[in-house]
């Protein structure tokens, strides 16, 4: 779905230092520290550009969506929170993280949290392409600190390993396994995170992503049994229909785990009526979580297709699915929310630096 034609000319981001000194809190004293809103004093937040601000406090009276809804499990076919009740998590992915960490600051995730009122963040980290196999303690601790500043604003963070190309997650299992140990062993006791272990798996086999996802369950079970697991599926994430297929093979194959939900992408102006449908008839069998979407053609370029885009939305409304949109940076693209130029800037919030599809998109998420 999402495949990049071009490298981004925005500089990237020296790499930041791990975090040190950070004390460990149970899942339950966590969801008690954000209620309070003190989780800023525990987690520091990121510092990846301009913006220095801390976090900023929810509304007096307002909880946070991790501190309303806690630890998240799959009920059936839904997300469901703390207490059981299903719910949809409406939010933002960044960019890779190796291209625009500087889009990733205390003032857009200021913005992202409050002025957006966004529940989620998916986290970006590229394999290839300059990210990951490049430095993985560096690309391990920049993500764990993105985490770490969703959580300070009290947003759930998708962990998302954005495999791309090569399209066989299992050429990177080894990888895979490192850095998902890593981060297992993180947040094992917090509430927050949702670990996506193939982004868009493509030209192999829906067994072969199967046989990928029963070797990584398992590493992130041993160190976080209770955290929900997003499994890639065939051709881009497209239930195979990028491929000619469909939601079936996993219908009839399913990956051997539980607690998982698979994963749908669409980019409205390219992935038309066979793609609606697919998640419709899908989301009727399996639990569904659309990490991946835009208002664009499947490279994240090209006139918006709003009308199309709403079709989408409103199956997921009606159908509880929760959703992140790419991207949060300012890339040249029409995919990326911010215009050109706002992340070297210090002015995050309102209409004003938004591109026309970030308007559009912050305005549903804000419903």
């Amino acid at each position: 779905m999402h495949q990049r034609t071009t490298a981004p000319t925005s500089p990237t981001e020296p790499t930041a230092a791990p975090p040190t000194g950070r004390r460990r809190l149970t899942r339950k004293a966590l969801l008690g520290a954000a209620a309070l809103g003190v989780v800023t004093a525990l987690l520091t937040p990121v510092q990846a550009g301009a913006a220095t601000s801390a976090a900023e406090p929810a509304k007096a009276g307002a909880a946070t969506p991790l501190a309303a809804n806690g630890q998240l499990r799959v009920c059936g076919l839904q997300l469901c929170n703390a207490s059981g009740q299903a719910i949809a998590l409406n939010g933002m992915s960044t960019h890779g993280t190796q291209w625009y960490a500087q889009c990733v600051t205390d003032g857009s995730l200021n913005a992202l949290a409050q002025d957006w009122r966004a529940d989620v963040l998916r986290v970006s980290t590229y394999v290839q392409e300059g990210g990951y196999e490049t430095d993985p303690a560096g690309f391990t601790a920049r993500a764990q600190k993105f985490i770490d500043a969703a959580h300070a604003r009290g947003m759930y963070a998708v962990i998302d390993w954005h495999m791309l190309s090569p399209g066989d997650p299992n050429a990177n299992l080894a990888r895979a396994k490192t850095f998902f140990t890593a981060m297992a062993k993180k947040y094992k006791d917090h509430p927050g995170v949702l670990y996506e272990i193939a982004n868009e798996p493509s030209g192999v086999s829906w067994s072969a992503i199967k046989s990928y996802s029963e070797q990584i369950i398992p590493v992130i079970r041993a160190q976080d049994p209770d955290a929900v697991v997003l499994v890639g599926t065939r051709a881009w994430s497209s239930f195979g229909v990028s491929e000619g297929s469909n939601e079936s093979e996993v219908v009839n194959n399913p990956v051997r785990a539980s607690n998982i939900m698979y994963t749908f992408h669409f980019y409205a102006a390219s992935h038309r009526e066979a793609y609606l449908a697919t998640l419709d008839r899908a989301s009727d069998r399996l639990p569904v979580f659309v990490t991946e979407f835009g208002t664009q053609n499947y490279a994240g370029e090209g006139a918006n297709d709003f009308a199309m885009s709403q079709r989408y939305l409103d199956l997921m409304k009606r159908k509880k699915i929760s959703w992140t949109n790419w991207n949060y940076s300012d890339d040249h693209r029409s995919g990326a929310v911010f215009k050109t130029g706002t992340c070297s800037g210090t002015n995050w919030t309102g209409t004003g630096v938004l591109k026309e599809a970030g308007v559009w998109i912050r305005e549903r998420i804000r419903q």
